[in-house]
């Protein structure tokens, strides 16, 4: 830990999952190599879940310090337990901002997750300071379009992701002060990893990327009434076709309502082919080595809709979790149904290299989040 002469700005930063955790990497980096600010890493949520692969020990692989541990999660994910963790999480973060309200100049968020809108809300009567990430989005078929809405009211600094969502940030909050447009900082990794090459990536994994490969990645809709049992049914039967011309690398669904189902189902109807891959969490350079040799993106998840463009890569996006969404010419929608998914899969194979504009970068990502908080604070 450095030895300032005097302390810098003080910034917690929030974290609840793998997938925000690699979204904020770059920005981690920076505030702790910078003498200008103190960090400390609040984790909570899904990383200290032996459920969801214990991704505590991803963020001490990267190098860094967890100063803080919260433990709130429930261990089944139905409707009703998913309200419970949220209540849980508030209560845990009641007591800790009650304790340590004095330890933090700036907070950061971010996203849309149940818990991390749970931690935010109860920093609100303590008057926490929040800085929040990748606010005005939409994505109508999830219920964290609620939640992320209601960070962006709880929080005093933004930091949108295109010009579009700074002036949705703007209408909610009803001022466009303090909202900044920066682009996705997770796009950053890319000029900071050095990603696996094929034999590097099958060292690590077991997983030979030479082999035409689609990585996958499905969530459960969890906005209006899903059915998702037929759902999931549509998804596996379109896996299983697609099983049998290429290899499958699927992640795990994150902890939202009925996540625990599509990994059951996982289980029982593609754990023995040989040609299917089910992994818990690849850390963050991991999945965007897996990303670059894939030949396809397919499934739900904001990483098709944010990165993949960045790669040259064609998305197949299923079904309407993502609805909404500001979207790059990469993705192709599709219904969450097997005859359409295996022909929109077809379609995006005759597709060439896509070389057009990601709609989410932006230059100097990092640096003009460091230069708007100390902007904030003087």
């Amino acid at each position: 830990m450095r030895n300032n002469p005097r302390p810098g700005i003080r910034v917690g930063v929030l974290t609840s999952s793998r997938a925000d955790f690699g979204i904020y990497l770059p920005l981690l980096h920076a505030l702790k190599e910078s003498e200008e600010f103190e960090l400390k890493l609040i984790a909570f949520g899904t990383h200290l879940s032996r459920y969801h692969g214990y991704t505590l020990t991803q963020i001490e692989a990267e190098g860094f310090q967890v100063d803080f541990k919260i433990e709130s999660l429930l261990l089944t994910d139905s409707a009703a337990s998913t309200a419970s963790s949220a209540g849980l999480t508030n209560l845990k973060f009641a007591d800790f901002w009650n304790e340590h309200r004095d330890e933090f100049d700036l907070v950061f968020c971010l996203g849309d997750r149940f818990e991390m809108y749970a931690a935010v809300l109860a920093g609100v009567p303590f008057g926490i300071k929040f800085a929040h990430i990748h606010g005005g989005e939409t994505t109508l078929g999830a219920i964290d379009n609620v939640y992320r809405h209601c960070i962006s009211l709880a929080s005093s600094l933004h930091f949108t992701s295109t010009e579009s969502h700074a002036k949705r940030v703007a209408e909610i909050i009803g001022s466009n002060k303090n909202v900044v447009n920066v682009g996705s900082l997770s796009l950053e990794n890319l000029l900071r990893l050095d990603l696996m090459s094929t034999n590097q990536f099958s060292e690590k994994f077991g997983i030979d990327m030479d082999i035409p490969s689609i990585l996958i990645t499905y969530h459960p809709e969890t906005a209006g009434q899903v059915k998702i049992e037929k759902q999931t049914n549509e998804i596996i039967e379109a896996f299983l076709v697609l099983a049998e011309s290429f290899q499958l690398i699927i992640t795990m669904p994150n902890a939202d309502t009925s996540g625990s189902y599509i990994r059951e189902q996982y289980a029982i109807k593609l754990g023995g082919n040989n040609k299917v891959f089910l992994k818990e969490n690849f850390g963050t350079l991991g999945y965007f080595s897996a990303m670059k040799h894939a030949k396809l993106v397919l499934g739900n998840s904001s990483s098709g809709i944010v990165e993949a463009a960045s790669f040259g890569k064609y998305v197949v996006n299923i079904g309407s979790r993502q609805e909404g969404r500001y979207c790059s010419e990469n993705i192709i929608h599709v219904l969450a149904n097997s005859k359409a998914i295996i022909a929109s899969v077809a379609d995006a194979l005759k597709k060439d290299i896509f070389e057009s504009e990601n709609v989410y970068s932006k230059k100097g990502t990092t640096k003009n989040i460091s230069h708007e908080i100390k902007h904030f604070f003087k």
